[in-house]
């Protein structure tokens, strides 16, 4: 059994319950959580085809983590970003900025390593540009689905987009998104490497 995989489903099953027992708004809650409800059964299911690395179970599993603090107060009202808000003096809570930064810094390492290992992809320029282009478009899709709840759900929508009245909090999203991808390649390269090669060793 997949130690990584099992120590990711045990934090992300605690956290759901934690994150679940009183949330502030149900309907926030689960629309929050859903995309970790979505990965932790495709992660069990492909686990023999696809072991990832170890960093990258790890940043998935933080990843998830910070969706589900972030589910049980809504974005907007996340203690931790409150008191960075006081601190230094912001007009919002900066928690959802947060995520959107992991969004792209998380599938960057995810997407690397899938380019790499199950598509061969040459470590090269394109291998990174790839990368930053699949980052941009889940961000990109991200957008549209809290669009698409907007228009179904009207008013109620508001806790889940967080936008906080800031006109251009979509374009601000994508952008944090990109320099998560961007940092995440430059800055956790070689310890990916070696995460893989790890991996690899072990397999054998």
């Amino acid at each position: 059994m997949n130690r990584d995989l099992k120590r990711l489903t045990l934090f992300w099953l605690v956290g759901l319950v934690l994150s679940g027992y009183a949330p502030y708004d149900r309907p926030t809650w689960f629309l929050e959580v859903l995309p970790a409800l979505i990965a932790l059964p495709i992660l069990w299911y492909t686990r023999e085809r696809f072991t990832f690395s170890s960093l990258a179970y790890g940043l998935i599993l933080i990843h998830g983590l910070i969706l589900m603090l972030g589910s049980a107060y809504t974005y907007s009202r996340v203690p931790m970003g409150n008191w960075v808000k006081d601190w230094f003096e912001l007009s919002r809570n900066p928690y959802d900025k947060l995520g959107h930064f992991a969004q792209g810094f998380v599938p960057a390492i995810v997407a690397r390593e899938l380019l790499i290992r199950f598509f061969n992809q040459r470590r090269d320029w394109l291998l990174d540009f790839l990368v930053v282009c699949i980052c941009l478009a889940i961000s990109a899709v991200y957008e549209l689905l809290e669009w698409a709840t907007a228009l179904a759900l009207g008013q109620g929508a508001d806790d889940f987009m967080g936008t906080q009245g800031d006109p251009f909090d979509t374009q601000s999203d994508m952008f944090l998104a990109l320099i998560g991808a961007l940092l995440a390649i430059w800055c956790l390269r070689g310890w990916h490497e070696r995460s893989m090669r790890r991996l690899e060793l072990r397999g054998r």
